[in-house]
């Protein structure tokens, strides 16, 4: 009866990459969500991640992992396997006495407490035969980790205290975010901010990106998404929809530039302050990766030729982790002339 019904629940969730997709599952397997919260002021910005984590014995246990990114500091907390506790229909989590969903987030932790609401959340757009960001790729088998977006962006109301200061989150901006699988990649880049100067009619603007080296079965390729919300629309470049980029590591920022068809997407990202989280590898939770909440994301956005958006992105999430250089593929490199300036070299 459980093998039926895990089979009948994983059906479900393939399409529905938001809810629990471990059905079955009881080793080398993680599960996580990333919850980024940025008050009004911007003097406090957080990322609260809840999930699960099976090593490959099959030792398990939730968790839940904040990082501080103002101060670079991170708490790591650790629960009991029966205290998580999952919805089959729509996306809610319970870890003992905390609760996570699209809309609300209630923690009690010995260092944090409060509850916080999301609204107006900006979800990635659907396509047609697949279930989510990662296109067709996501029902590709035996991959080593797999992405999801909950909410591009979303308005934050409620209070949480932290190490007994009460910071109220009201008119802030919040990200959603997910990963499942065996282990982070090899090498990735991931970077994301929700905090950029707009025009007056904007409602808001959002960006989202992640390079990464993709084993698989035996081999490996460079894989990308990149999600750049801007006046009401979705722009999407990706490895299944034909996009090409380029990156360059400098001294002191990475430089990305991602096309589709006739939009190129121009990215200087650099690093601030990081703090440092636990990260799955074999399903235990046994790595390490820097994060930074105080980046910049300098941008410009081009529709034939003709620059349509330029801004710096604030309180932005970056990571860049491993041997990055094997990102710089010269397969995928790109050469597109906007206003008097080529792009590659």
């Amino acid at each position: 009866m459980n093998l039926i019904k895990n089979l009948v629940f994983k059906n479900r969730a393939v399409w529905q990459p938001d809810l629990y997709q471990g059905f079955g599952r009881t080793h080398k397997y993680f599960e996580g969500w990333y919850f980024k919260i940025v008050d009004a002021t911007e003097k406090y910005a957080f990322a609260i991640i809840p999930g699960i984590s099976m090593d490959k014995s099959g030792e398990r246990h939730a968790f839940i992992q904040i990082l501080d990114g103002k101060k670079c500091t991170s708490e790591y907390f650790r629960f009991p396997t029966d205290e998580f506790k999952h919805a089959t229909k729509k996306f809610e989590l319970h870890i003992g006495d905390n609760f996570f969903s699209h809309h609300t987030l209630k923690l009690n932790l010995e260092t944090v407490q409060g509850n916080l609401f999301f609204t107006e959340n900006i979800p990635w757009s659907k396509m047609l035969g697949a279930q989510g960001i990662m296109g067709w790729y996501g029902f590709v088998p035996f991959m080593e980790c797999y992405h999801s977006i909950m909410s591009l962006n979303n308005t934050l109301s409620g209070e949480l205290i932290i190490d007994g200061k009460a910071i109220d989150f009201t008119n802030g901006k919040g990200y959603i975010e997910k990963d499942w699988g065996v282990s982070f990649p090899s090498a990735w880049i991931w970077l994301q901010s929700n905090h950029f100067h707009q025009n007056l009619n904007d409602k808001s603007i959002s960006l989202f990106a992640s390079v990464a080296k993709i084993p698989w079965l035996g081999t490996a390729f460079n894989g990308f998404i990149v999600g750049f919300w801007f006046e009401g629309k979705l722009y999407k470049f990706a490895t299944y929809n034909g996009s090409r980029y380029k990156i360059e590591i400098l001294n002191n920022s990475i430089e990305l530039t991602f096309t589709h068809k006739q939009h190129t997407l121009q990215i200087s990202a650099i690093k601030a302050g990081t703090g440092e989280l636990i990260a799955p590898f074999n399903g235990g939770m046994t790595g390490k990766v820097s994060e930074s909440l105080q980046s910049e994301l300098h941008i410009k956005f081009y529709k034939n030729a003709k620059l349509m958006y330029e801004g710096v992105g604030r309180n932005a999430g970056l990571e860049a982790a491993g041997n990055v250089e094997c990102l710089v593929d010269a397969k995928n490199l790109v050469a597109v002339k906007h206003e008097g300036t080529l792009l590659e070299k």
